[in-house]
């Protein structure tokens, strides 16, 4: 299914790719990725020879009915990895679990060191207990990666993707065994993620945010609810307004009636 997906991705949309010369011929190696788009799992696997095992959450692996089936069969059959994402914390062990499997049989991890994709096109602070521990745990070299414009081909919103050429720079291996032994000290796992998010950072152009993603999105999905509920108190003040002046002007029209008739007929005897 590789070999179909990646053939269709790559003559459909053809990817640009700058840096394959960085990517080992054989043995484990982590690929550290910025993440703009849902299909940045797929476009990266497309340009490569070798297979890259991405991480992705169970719900893709675990939905019922034929279209939960399907959808597990592709994600199976491009190289995905059901994770877990539940309990105290989450993917980041699970991560971590399934990235030192498959290193140790010699492949390629795929990872994305923000942990989600970005809310606006915007670099976010790496999450060190991913990365950094998979990397010093393993002594495998990272290697950076930038996808350039794929959150441009399925803007959120939007269900046909727009055809055009995403791009893909491949940074030099960076190796981090100096640290091996030391993936529980916390100021080496930062230092490291911090050092991989600079390479992808230089790669991309992206501007870097000195924050999580997840924090972004929690503060716009927020700001998100507070116009909502603005916007409804708005809404219903305006209401209000029309009514009471809706109330006044009827008041108004009955004081400037003219007199009963029949009274006019009654004074005039």
């Amino acid at each position: 299914m590789k070999v179909t997906v990646g053939g269709s991705l790559k003559l459909a949309f053809r990817p640009w790719v700058e840096g394959l010369e960085h990517i080992p011929a054989d043995g484990p190696a982590i690929l550290a990725s910025n993440h703009l788009s849902f299909s940045d799992s797929f476009f990266l696997p497309a340009v490569l020879d070798r297979k890259v095992t991405f991480i992705a959450k169970a719900e893709y692996f675990n939905t019922p009915g034929i279209k939960g089936r399907l959808t597990a069969a592709f994600f199976k059959g491009v190289g995905q990895l059901p994770v877990d994402r539940s309990g105290a914390r989450g993917a980041g062990e699970a991560a971590i679990k399934s990235g030192t499997e498959v290193l140790e049989r010699g492949e390629l991890f795929g990872i994305y060191p923000e942990g989600t994709r970005s809310p606006d096109g915007r670099l976010y602070r790496g999450k060190p207990g991913g990365l950094a521990r998979v990397a010093l745990a393993t002594g495998a070299p990272v290697i950076p990666v930038a996808m350039i414009d794929t959150e441009k081909i399925q803007p959120p919103g939007t269900v046909m993707p727009k055809l055009m050429r995403p791009g893909i720079r491949i940074g030099e291996p960076l190796d981090f065994t100096r640290y091996q032994g030391m993936e529980h000290d916390r100021f080496v796992l930062r230092a490291v993620t911090d050092e991989v998010m600079y390479e992808i950072m230089k790669l991309s152009g992206q501007e870097y945010v000195d924050m999580y993603a997840t924090a972004m999105k929690r503060q716009l999905a927020e700001a998100a609810k507070a116009e909502k509920e603005a916007g409804k108190a708005a809404k219903a003040a305006l209401a209000q307004a029309e009514k009471e002046q809706a109330a006044k002007e009827k008041a108004a029209a009955g004081q400037d009636r003219p007199a009963d008739r029949s009274d006019e007929r009654s004074g005039d005897r």
